[in-house]
């Protein structure tokens, strides 16, 4: 089971612009991003397939999955509007909160590529975490909530990846010092795990159930069958 973590004026791309009044109409479904209770959904609110997937962004598996699965959903059943895709937060450790809220960072529509920035680096971000120091480890959980989130970031190049998305180091700052914010990920993750019975990430869920798949070669096939 998981448990809460402890750790409690952005430029715009093209691609963060927000659809025009009306795009969905025209089956834009792709660019269409809306912030749910527990996370972010792609594509056509109402489409009769809800795929959610929990994640975590130290779990490698979950990264493997974004390298493989991600991008084939978006562009393959998501402009189709007959299928959404909803991404939410599984919180275990520090990293993930900080890495969440680096995530959640601006607007609704920016989230989908900062979560791509973030998640396909985790290699070598994560590589760093394995090879931490003492003091590193005593930045990362002493101090204030503030201090100990800006130490994890700087520690693994956080704010580099996010410079790529446009974000300046106090720009993203303001997103990682939210204590109220980081209290709401972490609080709406401990919940899923309750709703859920959720053991392990990724879990994928549908229709209210959660899904015989694990990665993207078991999770294709079901779409398939279904739509």
């Amino acid at each position: 089971m998981f448990a809460a973590a402890s750790v409690l004026a952005v430029g715009a791309t093209a691609q963060d612009k927000p659809p025009l009044p009306g795009s969905e109409k025209k089956g834009n479904w792709g660019a269409m991003v809306t912030e749910t209770e527990g996370g972010h959904l792609i594509g056509n609110p109402k489409a009769q397939g809800r795929l959610v997937e929990f994640m975590s962004y130290t779990c490698s598996h979950c990264a493997e999955f974004a390298r493989t699965g991600d991008g084939a959903i978006k562009l393959l059943y998501v402009p189709t509007g007959k299928v959404s895709y909803e991404i939410r937060h599984l919180i275990r450790d520090p990293i993930d909160l900080t890495a969440a809220l680096a995530a959640q960072c601006g607007a609704p529509v920016k989230f989908p590529a900062n979560h791509e920035a973030l998640i396909l680096k985790h290699g070598e971000w994560m590589a760093k975490a394995r090879k931490m120091t003492q003091a590193q480890m005593a930045r990362w959980n002493f101090g204030s909530f503030a201090s100990r989130a800006q130490a994890i970031a700087s520690d693994l190049d956080f704010y580099e990846i996010m410079e790529t998305r446009g974000y300046s180091r106090t720009a993203l700052d303001q997103c990682l010092t939210d204590e109220a914010k980081a209290r709401a990920i972490a609080e709406q993750s401990a919940a899923d795990v309750k709703t859920f019975g959720l053991r392990g990430t990724p879990t994928f869920i549908m229709g209210g159930k959660t899904l015989d798949a694990h990665d993207w070669q078991t999770l294709q096939p079901i779409l398939d069958k279904l739509f």
